[in-house]
């Protein structure tokens, strides 16, 4: 049941998704977001009560639930004021769990964690089972209790675990843990221990045998997923390279159109999620034969007078931009030129430094923390926008060379979001 007393602080596509869940279940909840002209406020319905412009504590601690959004952190006083007065304070993700009756495969993780729960999907719907896939990738969570589910696949960030205690996952991962909103946290342990949340009540838990900070509790059923023979493993038969499963081999690594250890990493982690799921193995394998890969994540653009650009705009952080340097390292005849900056979020960008010693020509750096990123190296270069940074590195390349859009940085010093830096990224190659 959803008290009366409801409040749903920020708007946009999952405020209004729990509005319309709230008006569903006969509640009309206040509507509170800290800008004046939120996006989605034309959509409200007529009469509904609002505060825009701040949060309003008296009307927070007078509340018997609030549902705040994702980018509200639980630290923002007016939060801090309600919860000491002993407000319950959820997401939406926690408003889905506590309707869903179907079983919930959840994943998160620095990076990959969208091409994970796309390739879960998709291998669930190859089985015939009716899946709803969303949460922090597309469809909000909300939504998917608009039809009968067998299964419901989610995506899940950091914040959204802050907010979901009642998740009881059939099967969970973390994929990896890097640095990250630490504009949010406190340091990388906090950050660690909110994504290592996902596990609490999972049934299964697939872990990372690469990175110790996946590890789940001790006494947790769980499988690894990892590049060495075991579990969920990489193996070698024949001189070629294979995907296997307690040491059985079941795909070679080149049938993959998505190219990577990172890559065989995240399709191995679909697989045990799948496995537990019950998903047979011929849906799966169907599934990673002919994915291609998500927009904005290592994405062919153009091929431009012999020298190809790939947009990996979803490189939001390091450890993002370090996995899709490795996934493309292989493939470069030439030499590969990265664009990188935006919103750091409080980020170390020194793991970058040995990579600009050896695998990259030069970097273009643009955004609000270029400063950071120029001082790591002779071989950076300030570009003021997108159209000079695209204009620097083809005057850069020759043909065989690879320039890589993965900024290791937020885009929301200069774009909406990161669709619409690799959109505008992209616009500006085919105009070459």
């Amino acid at each position: 049941m959803i008290p009366a007393r409801t409040v749903i602080i920020g708007l946009g596509q999952t405020g209004l998704s729990c509005v319309h869940h709230c008006l569903s279940r006969g509640v009309r909840p206040l509507v509170m977001d800290t800008r004046a002209q939120p996006p989605g406020a034309e959509q409200l319905p007529e009469g509904l009560e609002c505060y825009f412009g701040g949060l309003n504590a008296e009307v927070l601690c007078a509340a018997e639930l609030i549902i705040a959004s994702p980018g509200v952190a639980l630290a923002t006083p007016e939060l801090q004021q309600a919860a000491a007065a002993g407000v319950e304070i959820i997401g939406d993700v926690e408003l889905f769990v506590r309707e869903c009756t179907a079983p919930v495969i959840a994943i998160t993780g620095s990076n990959g964690k969208s091409t994970v729960t796309t390739l879960v999907g998709e291998m669930v719907a190859e089985a015939g089972l009716a899946v709803g896939v969303g949460g922090n990738i597309g469809t909000p969570a909300l939504e998917l209790l608009n039809a009968p589910l067998d299964l419901a696949v989610l995506e899940l960030s950091s914040f959204q675990l802050e907010t979901t205690p009642g998740l009881r996952a059939l099967a969970a991962t973390v994929l990896n843990i890097s640095e990250d909103h630490l504009d949010r946290y406190d340091s990388l342990s906090h950050y660690r221990d909110t994504k290592l949340g996902i596990y609490e009540n999972a049934g299964l838990c697939v872990y990372n045998r690469e990175d110790d900070e996946t590890l789940p509790p001790a006494g947790s059923r769980a499988v690894s997923f990892g590049l060495n023979t075991q579990d969920y493993s990489r193996v070698e038969r024949d001189g070629e390279c294979w995907l296997s499963v307690h040491g059985e081999p079941v795909l070679a690594a080149r049938e993959l159109r998505i190219v990577g250890a990172h890559n065989q990493l995240n399709a191995l982690a679909a697989m045990a999620l799948a496995d537990e799921a019950g998903i047979p193995r011929a849906a799966q394998l169907a599934v990673l034969r002919r994915f291609a890969g998500l927009a904005h994540r290592c994405q062919f653009v153009a091929d431009k007078h012999g020298v190809r650009w790939i947009n990996d705009s979803k490189a939001t952080n390091v450890g993002a931009t370090l996995a899709a340097i490795d996934g493309v390292a292989d493939a470069v005849s030439g030499r590969l030129w990265l664009i990188a900056g935006g919103q750091g979020k409080g980020q170390d960008f020194a793991p970058l430094v040995p990579l600009l010693h050896t695998s990259i020509a030069g970097m273009a750096c643009l955004g609000q923390d270029k400063e950071q990123l120029l001082r790591l190296s002779d071989n950076t270069h300030a570009v003021a926008d997108m159209a000079e940074a695209v204009a620097w590195c083809a005057g850069q390349a020759e043909p065989g060379d690879w320039v890589l859009l993965a900024p290791a940085c937020a885009s929301l010093d200069m774009y909406p979001n990161y669709p619409a830096r690799g959109d505008h990224f992209a616009a500006l190659v085919e105009a070459l």
